[in-house]
């Protein structure tokens, strides 16, 4: 985050500029180098508990007509549970040149790379007697990722613009780990005198991809109008190896003890997309932005599984037309009253094309889920002591997506659908203007954001148990859905220190569609009870240059669990982490 500039959040019709997904979308704009001095340099240093450490330094600054930013960041831990180790790398360099008085052109490269040990799940019980403890040591997850990109921006006149950008991945996402539930301990062979051959599972990526977009300002109705239009295409190709059969280590070790993986696919996706849309200005106050989006798909699969032999090659193809519309009307100076509503897909994945079992089978009329989101709500402040955004929200989804029982095993159908609504708001209130009106005492700032969500089932669309009361999970709470987030806190400043104390509270989640209450014996399934976390931040700025933070994340040690996994990091709940402490140090000029 210290490379983070700002936070960019898109919903309404605006999202489908940039994908067909749910609920719009958040854009991390990383920064930019200095505009005033050719060389400007970052450092911050951070110790905390369970080994945490972590460095962050970066550079930046305008010379002429070029603009850079680079940044190096290097963090590690032993981790708060057992066998939790981590540490990750990153780079990141991105360089602007004003080519001329029209043309702008920036590229940026990023490299990450990270390793993690990770310590499994547990059952409940193991859970209730030790959060802290792992009955696995060999299990490790790998991640390194190659992203650049080419931008040129080219300002034609005051009215239109132009934008050209291609953009490329090069990566993987590496494992190899015992993944045998947790009430099987990972033990030594006492034949072998040796661990048991752990399993690999690889993915490598090759993703390019291009867009073009324009933006045309106009006059209509004696009031500035905007359009903006682009076009997107995209090739992605994954190369996915699993069941892998590994060594008997206990490192990071992607060494196969046989000729070939017990699973290994040739997934490959093209997709062109078109979007328009179009900000009206209808009168001083009103704005009306209508929006669409067409999407071609093709997706394609083959490869070969011990337990369903060759595959041959497999193409889907299809097109999407998406549609939106925002408005936004200014009800005083300050205050905005906004709506959006929303078409939108998700495309079947990957895996949900391949079986995971011997048997199951793929339904070959399996559709992509589909639905729409709708919002509305008021922002604003109030003479700058009330800042503030409440709003509901209404998310259809249909065609989901799973796994039903069959007479020769099972079926990986679209099963029904869901429906995600409640209430969301953020206020921040600044108490010592009201009361003070001047600096002389700082400030202090209360803050409160608020989810209220009913996430439930509301068709099952599966003719074999439908009129089973038992198995059917209409009306039913979406699993990993709370029901509440909230979060409180308080912020004081004064010159240059500042004290933030933050209160969280979620509430609790089933974790399978059924709403299972009891936990089953490995810890898969089961309701997950709410939790309430403080974290305390002091921040101390002195001479404009350097700083010094310290804090606690967790600071009333809960004891919680976040999710249960099935299959990485190790199937069984999965504890929060407890208390940990830090200390920040850094400098700037």
């Amino acid at each position: 985050m210290e490379a983070v500039e700002k936070i960019e959040v898109t919903r309404g019709a605006a999202s489908l500029q940039f994908g067909p997904q749910f609920g719009g979308l958040i854009n991390y704009q990383i920064k930019q180098g200095n505009q005033s001095k050719p060389f400007g340099f970052e450092h911050v240093q951070t110790y905390g508990s369970y080994g945490f450490y972590n460095v962050f330094n970066s550079i930046g600054g305008t010379y002429k007509k070029l603009n850079y930013y680079s940044y190096l960041h290097k963090r590690e831990a032993d981790g708060w549970r057992e066998n939790s180790y981590f540490s990750s790398l990153a780079a990141y360099i991105g360089i602007k040149y004003q080519l001329t008085n029209k043309i702008e052109i920036k590229a940026d490269y990023s490299k990450s790379d990270y390793k993690n040990q990770q310590s499994g799940g547990l059952t409940d019980k193991q859970f209730e007697e030790n959060h802290r403890a792992s009955n696995r040591n060999r299990n490790w997850f790998g991640a390194p990722w190659n992203i650049a990109s080419l931008t040129i921006n080219y300002k034609v006149n005051s009215k239109l613009n132009f934008q050209i950008k291609s953009f490329g991945i090069i990566a993987e996402r590496n494992s190899v780990g015992y993944l045998k539930a947790m009430t099987l301990n990972d033990s030594i062979n006492p034949v072998t005198l040796a661990y048991n051959n752990r399993q690999i599972d690889r993915d490598n990526y090759a993703n390019l991809g291009a867009e073009f977009r324009m933006s045309y300002f106009y006059s209509l109705f004696n009031e500035n109008s905007t359009f903006a239009g682009g076009l997107r295409v995209y090739e992605g190709i994954t190369k996915r190896n699993q069941i892998g059969i590994g060594s008997t280590g206990t490192d990071f070790d992607l060494t196969l003890t046989t000729n070939s993986y017990g699973k290994n696919y040739d997934f490959a996706t093209k997709n062109l997309a078109f979007f328009a849309e179009n900000i009206f200005k209808l009168g001083k106050k009103f704005k009306i932005i209508p929006g669409i989006r067409y999407e071609n798909l093709e997706n394609s699969i083959k490869g070969f599984s011990t337990s369903t032999g060759n595959i041959d090659l497999q193409k889907r193809k299809r097109n999407f037309l998406l549609y939106g519309i925002g408005s936004e009307v200014l009800l005083t100076k300050n205050i905005k009253w906004y709506a959006n509503y929303s078409k939108a897909y998700r495309p079947i994945t990957f895996s949900e094309l391949t079986p995971s079992a011997t048997t199951e089978k793929i339904d070959e009329n399996l559709k992509d889920a589909s639905g729409f989101n709708f919002d509305t709500g008021i922002k604003g402040n109030i003479k700058n002591y009330v800042n503030f955004d409440i709003g509901v929200f209404y998310l259809d989804y249909a065609n989901r997506i799973g796994v039903i029982t069959v007479d020769d095993g099972t079926l990986k159908t679209n099963i029904g659908k869901s429906v995600s609504k409640g209430l969301e708001s953020y206020i921040e209130l600044d108490v010592f203007k009201i009361i003070f009106n001047n600096k002389n005492y700082g400030s202090l700032t209360l803050f409160s954001s608020n989810t209220f969500i009913k996430a439930e089932y509301t068709e099952w669309n599966n003719d074999l148990i439908k009129n089973d009361p038992a198995k059917s999970i209409e009306n039913k709470n979406v699993e990993n859905a709370p029901e509440f987030i909230h979060r409180f806190g308080s912020t004081y400043s004064f010159r240059g220190l500042s004290l933030t104390l933050q209160y969280n509270k979620t509430g609790s989640v089933f974790t399978d569609a059924q709403n299972t209450l009891i936990p089953n014996s490995t810890g898969t399934t089961g309701k997950i009870e709410g939790y309430e976390v403080v974290d305390l931040t002091i921040m101390y700025q002195f001479l404009k240059r350097y700083k010094i933070k310290v804090g606690a994340n967790n600071l009333m040690n809960e004891k919680y669990a976040t999710r249960r996994a099935t299959g990485y990091p190790g199937p069984g709940l999965i504890s929060g982490n407890a208390r940990n402490v830090f200390i920040s140090l850094g400098i700037n000029f």
